[in-house]
């Protein structure tokens, strides 16, 4: 079995590739593929193949792609350029002859409102019409993701959205990943979308709970309209595009978009989903030494 796996200089892909290698997959027969193969060194040195793969540079995809049994697309992070990209990897799986795909996608990436969703969309449609067997994994939001909120909060007590009562059902990246590497080591996920989240979809009102326990202070969470939550955030010197999505995402999170909690990520890995404070303590920088 031959592996490749995109986006292994990123947080998820690398994480992919470690699963591989604790399930017992042979290092030789895994490719780690990015932009930067400089940052793959410690892989190589584990017997892990690595090669060079970069989405705006069509040539390069192939070599590395080539023959794979299992490729796993890794979305691309630039927001905008995504489709063409995708599009890229896509046909370089085709011309190399991969005999499977898998695509990191977004919760129910072909209905939902969610604002990240329509470039998802497209990518599945693009690995449909490409006629290689498939996989999506719809990954709903990283837990990750709040580590900044949580060391805001740490300053000002405060967790301020427009989500309202919305609630989210993350997992840790490490949860996705691993799903991910199961679906790339064995077989029968051929044709099969998984919704796959954490097992509790949390308010941030826990999340604030939660914050308080993991900062050693009281933070609240603060629930105010979407104008109010622009300009909070344009007085804290965030771009206004970065507002922009924020604000949005808080509006799909207060519609449902995120809420979600299926058993499809907990049945794939075998065990329960990472709790919200275990995954978030984790990824916490470390404390500074006391003196």
């Amino acid at each position: 079995m031959s592996v490749v796996v995109t986006g292994a200089t990123g947080h998820l892909g690398r994480l992919v590739v470690e699963h591989l290698l604790d399930r017992g997959v042979e290092p030789a027969s895994i490719t780690a593929t990015g932009r930067r193969v400089e940052a793959l060194d410690d892989l190589a040195e584990r017997g892990v193949r690595v090669a060079r793969a970069d989405f705006d540079d069509p040539e390069s995809l192939v070599e590395p792609f080539a023959g794979a049994d299992a490729l796993l697309l890794v979305s691309a992070s630039e927001v905008g350029r995504r489709v063409r990209q995708h599009q890229a990897a896509v046909d370089a799986a085709v011309a190399a002859g991969v005999r499977r795909i898998a695509y990191t996608s977004a919760p129910h990436a072909d209905t939902t409102r969610l604002s990240v969703a329509p470039e998802h969309k497209a990518t599945e449609e693009l690995v449909l019409a490409s006629g290689l067997p498939w996989t999506f994994l719809r990954n709903n939001w990283y837990t990750e993701n709040y580590v900044g909120t949580l060391l805001n909060a740490k300053d000002s007590g405060v967790i301020v959205t427009s989500a309202g009562d919305g609630r989210v059902a993350s997992a840790s990246r490490t949860d996705f990943a691993e799903a991910a590497a199961v679906v790339l080591a064995t077989d029968g996920h051929e044709g099969r979308a998984y919704e796959l989240s954490g097992d509790v979809a949390w308010s941030f009102d826990e999340l604030a709970e939660v914050a308080s326990a993991l900062v050693g202070r009281t933070v609240v969470h603060r629930a105010v309209t979407p104008n109010e939550h622009r300009r909070v955030l344009l007085r804290a010197k965030l771009p206004k595009a970065a507002a922009a999505f924020v604000v949005a995402l808080d509006a799909d999170i207060a519609a449902g978009a995120l809420a979600d909690a299926t058993s499809d990520l907990r049945t794939l890995v075998g065990h329960p989903t990472t709790p919200l404070a275990d995954g978030l303590r984790a990824s916490l920088p470390p404390a500074p030494p006391t003196a």
